[in-house]
């Protein structure tokens, strides 16, 4: 019986952009490129974004060209929900842009803004959805890649993508600790990281209590 290669190269596309991805959004990439490019650097998040598109057409070529066999459907009423809840995520994510600066998300707003310091960070931030789960954007992926009916490419893809943005989210926390300290480990005890639980979430007070501690200590 012959192995069909094709889920595994298209895992392993899809490995080789999260090392990229996680590259170039590392500390050590951006320090050499500020070193390298002090008068350009404003535009790097911009660079990083439009890298980050660019490069997705690998694996989004390969998941179109070789879909690979049929491993499972849902049945009707099971199916339904699946399409809700993911609906409800696609929501969830399209409210949730109003809560952050979309042109300095995508890196526009840095072009026209002084470059901050290297060693300074912005304010800590917590929206409504991050009450309920530390990666609200992750969530959201995470529930509308594993409602999908799948074949062996979908099913590749979401498990590579999932191991992805569970070690990613761990990597982007270690820098979160570094930046904000006792307040960020304070959040993390409180509030999980990828799937919101009901017994573990913020109150407003408290939410707004660990901003000030956060923000508080960065002033001092």
């Amino acid at each position: 019986m012959s192995i069909d290669p094709q889920p595994g190269i298209l895992a392993a596309s899809w490995a080789l952009y999260g090392a990229i991805h996680s590259l170039l959004a590392s500390e050590t990439v951006k320090r050499r490129a500020r070193n390298a490019f002090p008068n350009a650097f404003r535009a790097y998040r911009l660079v990083y974004n439009l890298l980050a598109t660019l490069l997705l057409a690998g694996p989004l070529w390969l998941l179109y060209r070789y879909p690979g066999e049929p491993l499972w459907r849902w049945p009707d009423g099971v199916g339904l929900l699946m399409d809700a809840a993911a609906l409800a995520a696609l929501a969830g994510f399209a409210f949730s842009l109003r809560m952050y600066d979309n042109a300095e998300f995508l890196g526009l707003k840095q072009l026209s803004c002084p470059e901050p310091a290297a060693d300074q960070s912005p304010p800590m931030s917590l929206s409504a959805a991050h009450r309920f789960v530390r990666h609200p954007w992750y969530f959201y992926g995470l529930v509308i890649l594993w409602t999908r009916e799948m074949n062996a490419a979908l099913l590749a893809s979401a498990v590579v993508i999932t191991l992805y943005l569970a070690i990613g989210s761990r990597l982007e926390e270690r820098k979160l600790v570094r930046c904000y300290g006792e307040a960020y480990r304070l959040y993390q005890r409180k509030v999980p990281a990828l799937f919101p639980l009901p017994w573990r979430f913020l109150s407003r007070a408290e939410a707004d209590a660990i901003l000030a501690l956060a923000n508080g200590s960065r002033d001092q």
